[in-house]
């Protein structure tokens, strides 16, 4: 419901808008693959690793020719019984990373879930703090006549549209990392199989550190809510000596600065996970 003031409606609303996009992603970052959105996604995705892993056998026996042939000098060099037993090696434990490379990965999932469970166990915070209004900038604002809410109505809707608009773009970067995760567990079987040769091994190992980079970035985007949550319960300060208008300036000014900190560390938490891990 209205509270009849339509500067304190345009904040409020955009607010709210704002509040419910920050709840959810801390909703979004405690669940899994399999739980997200019901676990629908999820089953298609499993059926297309499970077809995959096909090719990923075919491709598993090609690497491990062509890495027998590059990395042999020759016919009688593979005979020798230390060789052979590190070739055998090789491709059973490349032919098991197939097999069980979905379970792999959702334990280095579970791994990184569990660093975020302890960060908000730490944190003392259950949920992200809600942004509201500060009460005497709201009691200011219901003084104002007509002619003087104009300036402040047209401040507050700029300041209500890019709060709203942060607030999306902050939700698509973590539904953005979920789907990186189905595509990663989807296609899995194809990078996996280039185990089975020494010289194309390295594309196993950068898809594992990249799908970890994705995993850890749950970890970066609690930690920038946290930060966040801790601005929140130290709301930006309101002159009760200024003039209505320049609280609302004031106030949305510093706010959205704030939201477009949390909102790019959100964004741009694989580039900051690549830059700590240098992965």
């Amino acid at each position: 419901m209205g509270s009849g003031n339509w500067i304190i409606d345009n904040i409020a609303n955009a607010l709210e808008v704002w509040n419910a996009k920050l709840a959810e992603i801390w909703g979004l970052l405690v669940q899994t693959p399999e739980n997200f959105k019901g676990g629908a996604v999820w089953d298609v995705i499993t059926d297309i690793h499970g077809a995959l892993q096909a090719v990923g056998y075919a491709l598993l026996v090609l690497f491990f020719l062509v890495g027998v042939v590059k990395t042999c000098g020759s016919f009688a060099e593979i005979k020798k019984p230390e060789h052979a037993l590190k070739l055998f090696v090789r491709f059973a434990l490349a032919k098991a990373v197939i097999t069980h490379g979905l379970e792999l990965m959702m334990a280095l999932f579970r791994i990184v879930q569990g660093i975020i469970g302890n960060i908000m166990t730490t944190s003392g915070m259950a949920s992200a703090a809600a942004v509201t209004i500060p009460p005497e900038m709201e009691e200011a604002i219901r003084g104002l006549t007509f002619w003087e809410s104009i300036p402040a109505w047209a401040v507050s809707l700029i300041g209500s549209l890019v709060v709203i608009v942060l607030s999306f773009v902050m939700i698509m970067s973590v539904y953005g990392r979920f789907f990186r995760l189905y595509l990663y567990t989807a296609i899995a079987p194809v990078p996996l199989s280039t185990f089975a040769g020494e010289p194309s091994a390295n594309v196993g190992k950068s898809f594992l550190k990249s799908y970890a980079g994705v995993c850890l970035e749950g970890a970066i985007m609690v930690l920038g809510c946290v930060i966040f949550s801790a601005f929140a319960d130290s709301p930006p300060a309101v002159s009760p000596d200024a003039s209505p208008v320049t609280m609302v300036w004031s106030y949305m000014g510093e706010l959205i600065f704030n939201l477009l900190v949390l909102t790019g560390t959100i964004k741009m938490a694989d580039r900051v996970v690549r830059e700590m891990f240098g992965l």
